[in-house]
């Protein structure tokens, strides 16, 4: 400690200010609210713990999330749980073949009484967006979600109006091969941070479906257990998640290896690497670590990297899928031996 002379007294200095590092004891925190979440979704969902995992990944990791499934096996229901357990704003888009770009990002309405344009916001200004059958849209309309969730902002008429945080776009979409869908373009696909396939319950899960679900529809009962502002706290936390050097470059080279294989017609993306790294950090601070693993990178590379590749022709007719292709270069990329 420093010492100030004071006339005839030596005077101890204060300490100086250091900043507190929201790392240790708060990733404890983390782990505790999403605690809360979880419980509240999987009072709505049963038997899906994976998923509902994910779901928060995303949620923490500042991220987006498409949910791809066939019909009626609870993406809608899951968007709705995870939305209605935080006290925010939450708005929902109807994907269908008519719907306008305007309808999603807003529109300039001309006032009679004022002779001025105003603005009419579309369906994206809200904490949590559930865009439902996102893939029944054209891809025109599809294409006007690009901006909002890469820069969280919205540009109608060249006035850009910012989009309050967290904001987090949850998607649902049946698969391609389901009649009436149109394919993700490959620029969408990237924005989303994850894609979940929620897959059929179990046959107990199911029978507790059918005795909560059959009389009343729990999700009127569901409470919110946290808000936007704790959120955006969590958020922060997450953020400063250590990662080592060396993780840094494993999550590259997982990455760089999708481009070199020739298997892949389109490999991952930086962006691909990032949001794989930011949800690492999330994962991390759910297990109440202020620190990331390669476990951690390796645990989320099928559902933050899987949706972005396409695989070559000589691939696709080999019936060697994305995940199976992930797989083989999961194997092959050497993990990192982390000192303690």
């Amino acid at each position: 400690m420093g010492v100030q002379e004071t006339g005839d007294q030596d005077v101890e200095s204060p300490p100086p200010q250091q900043t507190p590092d929201p790392t240790g004891a708060d990733v404890a925190t983390v782990a505790r609210v999403a605690g809360r979440i979880r419980a509240n979704i999987e009072r709505v969902i049963e038997g899906k713990s994976e998923v509902v995992s994910a779901s928060l990944v995303v949620l923490l990791a500042e991220g987006h999330l498409l949910l791809e499934d066939v019909p009626g096996v609870g993406k809608t229901m899951l968007s709705k749980s995870l939305a209605r357990s935080i006290d925010s704003t939450v708005r929902r888009i109807q994907f269908t073949p008519d719907l306008l770009p305007s309808d999603v990002t807003g529109v300039s309405v001309y006032n009679q009484q004022t002779r001025e344009f105003e603005f009419r916001p579309g369906g994206v200004f809200a904490n949590i967006v559930i865009g439902d059958e996102i893939n029944r849209a054209s891809p025109k309309t599809q294409s006007a979600l690009l901006e909002c969730m890469e820069e969280r902002q919205v540009t109608v008429d060249n006035v850009t109006y910012h989009l309050d945080a967290p904001f987090m776009v949850i998607a649902t979409q049946n698969p391609v091969e389901m009649e009436g869908t149109y394919a993700l373009p490959e620029a969408q696909r990237d924005r989303f941070m994850a894609r979940v396939s929620i897959g059929y319950p179990l046959p107990a899960a199911e029978i507790a479906m059918l005795n909560s679900h059959t009389e009343l529809n729990p999700l009127d009962d569901l409470e919110p257990v946290t808000d936007a502002a704790e959120l955006r706290k969590l958020c922060a936390i997450v953020g400063h998640v250590h990662v080592s050097e060396a993780v840094q470059r494993y999550a590259v080279a997982l990455t760089s290896a999708t481009r070199e294989n020739p298997e892949v017609l389109l490999g991952a993306s930086p962006r691909a690497t990032l949001h794989l790294v930011r949800a690492a950090k999330a994962f991390a601070a759910l297990h109440q670590r202020d620190y990331v693993l390669p476990d951690d990178v390796r645990a989320l590379v099928q559902p933050v990297l899987a949706h972005r590749l396409l695989p070559s022709a000589e691939a696709a007719v080999s019936g060697r899928g994305t995940s199976a292709i992930l797989e083989g270069i999961v194997a092959q990329v050497p993990v990192p031996e982390i000192r303690s």
